[in-house]
């Protein structure tokens, strides 16, 4: 290694880690852990709400797309890559499981069900839309990179205060 190789992995040593990066993908996902991989702005993930469209048209998570458990039931599936992290949510735990499974039965490998659904959600502070909520689309601001990663590094300082507790 030269000696500038030496002095800038010195100095990568020294600075605190400044990149946040999100929560790992597994199965039972919470709240925050989605929010904050959509706070990073995260592409790679699709969120499915299960519940009636009556509902979805009413309330959802921002950016959720709507695919009813009854349609599932029917076969439709998600037409996303079968590699695809998902998120998947509805009216209780159990329906979301039972959706969930029902994609994981189509063959996709990466889905995560949405511990608490939308009321979670909504209770951490997540962005939602809907024709009841009086917001049909996102605000410019929601796609600021760096109001993001403000809001994600507040955050991730109350999840870890939670945690000392």
């Amino acid at each position: 290694m030269s000696k500038i190789e030496d002095t800038i992995q010195s100095i990568k040593e020294k600075l605190p880690n400044i990149t946040p990066t999100p929560p790992e993908f597994h199965p039972h996902a919470n709240a925050h852990e989605l929010k904050a991989r959509l706070d990073l702005g995260e592409p790679a993930l699709t969120v499915f709400d299960v519940r009636d469209r009556t509902a979805f048209q009413a309330c959802r998570i921002l950016g959720a797309m709507s695919l009813p458990l009854e349609s599932l039931h029917n076969g439709d599936q998600p037409r996303v890559d079968i590699n695809r992290d998902m998120y998947v949510y509805g009216d209780t735990d159990e329906q979301t499981l039972e959706a969930a499974n029902l994609i994981r039965g189509f063959g996709f490998n990466r889905v995560a069900e949405l511990q608490g659904g939308l009321q979670d959600w909504q209770a951490i502070g997540g962005t939602v839309e809907g024709n009841a909520t009086g917001k049909t689309h996102a605000d410019a601001d929601e796609y600021n990179v760096v109001s993001r990663l403000k809001e994600f590094s507040e955050e991730r300082s109350r999840e870890e205060e939670i945690a000392t507790e």
